[in-house]
């Protein structure tokens, strides 16, 4: 159960690094858009790991979704943020034609973001959450 809270608490720090990152002055985008589809990620590995499901090294968040939709159908609600926060994890990483994505996109996959992250969070045992 510690694993399961530490992918957890690590997901929720991106939530809050995403969301420093795109207040700042200025905006950093490219690494604010990065933290969503990291949180999205650790949140979707967090509930495989809850349910000892293994699953291999990689940010595509399709597979991920479709594992834990083994476990519980609703996770197909994620699918469209899925496919929308996955190209985050490496598009604006390096440099290359788009060096920032758009305010508005970061806006979307800070909501999307969070979104999967509370999904998660309330398929969790209490313990794991805080609540009573």
């Amino acid at each position: 159960m510690r694993a399961v809270g530490q992918w957890l608490h690590k997901a929720q720090h991106d939530l809050r690094s995403a969301h420093r990152l795109y207040t700042d002055d200025p905006p950093l985008l490219d690494t604010a858009a990065y933290h969503c589809q990291q949180a999205a990620e650790k949140a979707l590995k967090g509930y495989l790991t809850l349910h000892d499901i293994q699953f291999r090294k990689t940010h595509l968040l399709a597979p991920l979704v479709a594992e834990c939709a083994k476990l519980d159908y609703q996770f197909h609600e994620l699918a469209e943020a899925a496919a929308k926060l996955t190209p985050y994890a490496t598009e604006f990483r390096y440099p290359g034609e788009g060096l920032d994505p758009e305010e508005s996109d970061v806006a979307e996959a800070m909501q999307l973001a969070q979104t999967v992250v509370e999904f998660v969070m309330r398929r969790l045992p209490c313990d794991l959450t805080g609540k009573a």
